[in-house]
């Protein structure tokens, strides 16, 4: 659709798999993705030749992690840029807490127009660094899409987490060769286990390739931090 200047550029419509992977929070994915055709390329979050395939290759791909999280999980969307993929998850799943954490004032002001626009209650915006935030937020899960090397990432997420607690890192076909190299070093940074699985099988093609550390002891922030939402104190929870 061509658009006037009065008719703000829009993605293409969803594809059949988008209604079986969002159900009921397909209208509001819906506005998201026309958030970004428009405003995401004005202030350059996302490149212009990726508008025609924002569906499969960011929306959706982002969205099946959703597999790996259980009910009412806290999640830290590191770098998170255009909310890929922390508003996806925030919008697919409400039970989750989700903490969008970004360093760069562009980018958390988008983020925060996003969240208001579409109701997410259960999203937040912090702005800042990873590394800077390990005494003040932690998480059972912590999210990255094209942010940095493993090895670096790893090295900002790990102290975010709980005991038990996963990076998931969506990654490319190159995956298993990046987990090859930095496996040693990410274990030195904290003791951790690491495999790369597929998640979306039958609903993207291909697959989204995650790259799942997951640590293995404390050592994340110290009692009574705040939790990923910045607001309130750690609560327990039946795991």
């Amino acid at each position: 659709m061509t658009s006037g200047p009065d008719v703000p550029p829009a993605a293409d419509p969803p594809p059949p798999e988008a209604e079986a992977v969002f159900g009921d929070s397909l209208p509001k994915v819906r506005r998201y993705a026309d958030l970004l055709a428009d405003d995401g390329v004005r202030r350059g979050l996302i490149g212009p030749r990726e508008v025609p395939r924002l569906w499969g290759r960011h929306i959706i791909n982002c969205a099946v992690v959703e597999e790996i999280l259980p009910e009412g999980a806290d999640v830290i969307d590191v770098g998170s840029g255009a909310g890929l993929p922390g508003i996806v998850l925030g919008l697919l799943r409400p039970d989750l807490e989700v903490t969008l954490l970004e360093p760069l004032l562009r980018r958390t002001v988008f983020l925060e127009e996003a969240v208001e626009l579409l109701g997410l209650s259960n999203v937040h915006v912090r702005r800042g660094r990873a590394e800077e935030m390990r005494a003040e937020l932690s998480a059972d899960f912590v999210t990255a899409r094209a942010v940095a090397p493993l090895t670096r990432l790893a090295g900002w997420s790990l102290p975010l987490l709980r005991k038990n607690g996963s990076l998931l890192a969506l990654k490319g076909e190159q995956a298993e060769t990046e987990l090859a190299a930095a496996e040693q070093d990410v274990s030195k940074l904290r003791p951790s286990v690491s495999d790369v699985i597929r998640v979306g099988r039958g609903k993207v093609d291909p697959a989204t390739t995650v790259v799942r550390v997951t640590v293995t002891s404390d050592g994340g922030p110290p009692r009574g931090s705040q939790k990923s939402r910045g607001g309130k104190k750690k609560r327990g929870r039946k795991r």
